[in-house]
């Protein structure tokens, strides 16, 4: 099994990368994801695929005992950026081949199996279990 989750977060942190480079070379694709709403679309769209880097980076290469924190870090900003997704649903902004709702909708459902990609295969999980003293995470103990 610890073959396969290595795997996955090889791949994740290869999938976070290649987006993230997207992001700075095509970034009209990634501006059909910032909500109206928001100021500076395009600052977004490059500080957001800066943060992907960085964040692939990471999960390729950071040494063991700091991936729990990567993987948690990026399952943050799938969260982060899941408002982007309903927006462009919402909006029925085409981009990257999303050109129909029900394109747009199933990706919206595709969203928590990334989340739960980046949590599994870090081995983030530990960090958000409940300790003894009910915080979450792993403490050491001033024994």
């Amino acid at each position: 099994m610890a073959w396969l989750r290595t795997v996955a977060r090889l791949l994740l942190g290869a999938f976070l990368v290649t987006a993230g480079i997207a992001h700075l070379v095509v970034p009209g694709e990634f501006l059909a994801q910032v909500p109206p709403f928001l100021p500076a679309p395009g600052a977004i769209v490059l500080v957001s695929g800066l943060v992907e880097i960085a964040l692939g980076a990471a999960l390729l290469v950071a040494p063991a005992r700091r991936r729990p924190v990567a993987g948690l870090a990026a399952a943050a900003l799938f969260v982060i950026v899941f408002p982007g997704n309903v927006s462009q649903y919402l909006t029925g902004t085409a981009a990257f081949g999303l050109d129909t709702d029900a394109a747009r909708a199933t990706r919206l459902l595709f969203q928590p199996l990334f989340v739960l990609w980046a949590l599994w295969s870090c081995g983030s999980w530990a960090l958000l279990r409940p300790t003894r003293n009910g915080s979450t995470g792993r403490h050491r103990s001033r024994n």
